[in-house]
């Protein structure tokens, strides 16, 4: 089974599913990246400095058998190290957590309502991309008009837009002002989260897996609603990245590959687009910003 690959307008090459591990303490990090990679066949892991695991995926990384040029490793830089220098200093510092001297690629993870600092924390990122300590750079959770605050004002296009996605917000506009300027969109929390979930003015907790539809299309393919809904993502062309420390959810949401929804069951799921949200919404809430 090889996962299919997608060109990122930097010439870098992504593997298409990934693991995520937002959540996951250091140890069951390393525990969850080790089995992914040597057991289940993944070969793109996407890890945060927020996340507090950037030394467990280092360390799962260096306990398995595949090479780190063989890794697509993405990790993210907080809000409350936005600026240039501290941008800078951030990077080294999450470079030293996970005990590698480049990443594949490098993403702002949240946009700050500070527009003149945001485009500071831009420069640092084309620096690092200009170093070859990045392989690529990016964005989560821009809407179009973060992105083209970008576009105008920096030298880079961004390689990546990781936001929340999944069916019941499929995020059209984003994903066209992407694809018009040649970013390609990748989908946090694709599962629609938890059943704990729900940290938004208007967000709420995830009813995805459970949802009648979803189990229906998946009975038919003998398949798992968290198998439907990957599949989803990787037939709309979006970069995908299902959280886990499982070893049984590991490897059923990368078992994703013998099957294709159909025209009747893409129908069913776009029904279930009703915008509603798991996490905030980035104009909502300026997350970590720093003081």
């Amino acid at each position: 089974m090889t996962t299919p690959t997608i060109t990122l307008n930097s010439g870098t090459t992504i593997p298409q599913l990934g693991l995520g591990v937002w959540q996951a303490s250091n140890d069951e990090t390393e525990n969850a990246v080790r089995y992914a990679l040597d057991d289940a066949g993944y070969r793109h892991i996407d890890t945060a400095a927020a996340y507090g695991n950037e030394e467990g995926v280092g360390r799962g990384i260096r306990a398995s058998s595949v090479p780190r040029e063989d890794i697509f490793l993405t990790t993210k830089l907080w809000n409350s190290d936005q600026g240039y220098e501290r941008a800078l200093a951030a990077f080294d510092a999450s470079l030293q957590r996970l005990g590698t001297d480049y990443v594949d690629l490098y993403l702002i993870h949240w946009p700050l309502q500070d527009s003149e600092r945001l485009l500071r924390t831009w420069d640092a990122l084309e620096e690092i991309a200009a170093s070859g300590r990045a392989k690529a750079i990016g964005v989560c959770n821009f809407e179009p008009h973060h992105l083209r605050l970008l576009l105008e004002a920096g030298k880079t296009v961004p390689a990546v837009d990781q936001v929340e996605l999944h069916p019941h917000l499929p995020q059209p506009a984003i994903r066209s002002y992407a694809d018009d300027h040649g970013i390609h969109v990748e989908s946090w929390s694709p599962l629609g989260g938890t059943s704990n979930s729900g940290w938004g003015k208007d967000s709420k907790p995830n009813t995805l897996l459970d949802d009648p539809i979803i189990a229906r299309i998946a009975d038919r393919h003998s398949k798992t609603p968290a198998q439907v809904l990957v599949r989803w993502h990787l037939q709309n062309g979006l970069i995908v990245i299902p959280k886990s420390v499982h070893t049984e959810r590991i490897a059923q949401n990368i078992d994703v590959f013998d099957f294709e929804l159909d025209e009747l069951d893409l129908s069913e799921i776009a029904t279930l687009d009703d915008g509603t949200r798991v996490g905030a919404h980035p104009d909502d809430m300026n997350l970590g910003a720093p003081e």
